[in-house]
């Protein structure tokens, strides 16, 4: 079993595969952390590299932290039944992974999202490594896989746009053929008919 095979493997109980002292230990130390916080190297390296990350000039990991739970919606102070207020056990349309990548990229406005990946959580909050490319760096105008980033304003506020994993995810675009004729080339544009 090769390296990456071997930490997937891990990574896929996280709870059976990480000694629990440890995980507490480093969710302990990231939540004194800032909520960005640019760092060397992936904790998840199998995630990282299946998400388009290279350890290059021009790649920038970042974790980031995010609240759990569902949307939070303020009482509504009108003349009905308490159990129509609709308060809890509402999802927003976005998933938390989405807001955590528009997050950083608001935070980094010269680096274009690239992906990002789950790396853990706690009881108040979820962790996830956001990698970002800076498109005017020139190894990455040379890189024939990355190029793209920088090769014009169309691949500009990716994360805002839905077009990173997540983005799609939430869009409804991983699904293809049969019964996923309404989801291109947006949903609004088949009258929200698609998901």
């Amino acid at each position: 079993m090769g390296l990456h095979k071997h930490v997937s493997e891990v990574w896929k109980k996280p709870k059976e595969g990480i000694p629990s002292r440890y995980r507490i230990d480093r969710m302990a130390g990231w939540r004194k952390e800032p909520v960005f916080m640019r760092i060397d190297k992936p904790t998840r390296i199998d995630a990282a590299r299946r998400v388009g990350y290279k350890a290059k000039q021009g790649v920038v990991v970042v974790r980031t932290r995010v609240r759990r739970g569902g949307l939070r919606k303020g009482k509504i102070h009108m003349k009905r039944k308490p159990s129509k207020a609709g308060i809890k056990k509402i999802t927003m349309g976005k998933s938390i992974q989405r807001i955590a990548e528009e997050r950083s990229a608001r935070r980094y406005p010269n680096l274009e999202v690239l992906n990002s990946y789950w790396v853990g959580e706690d009881g108040k909050n979820k962790f996830y490594e956001v990698i970002m490319i800076d498109p005017e760096h020139p190894a990455i105008k040379s890189d024939k896989n990355m190029g793209w980033v920088s090769s014009g304003s169309s691949h500009r506020g990716r994360a805002f746009r839905g077009k990173t994993g997540a983005g799609k995810r939430g869009r409804g675009l991983l699904n293809k053929g049969k019964g996923a004729e309404k989801l291109r080339p947006s949903l609004k544009a088949n009258k929200n008919r698609g998901k």
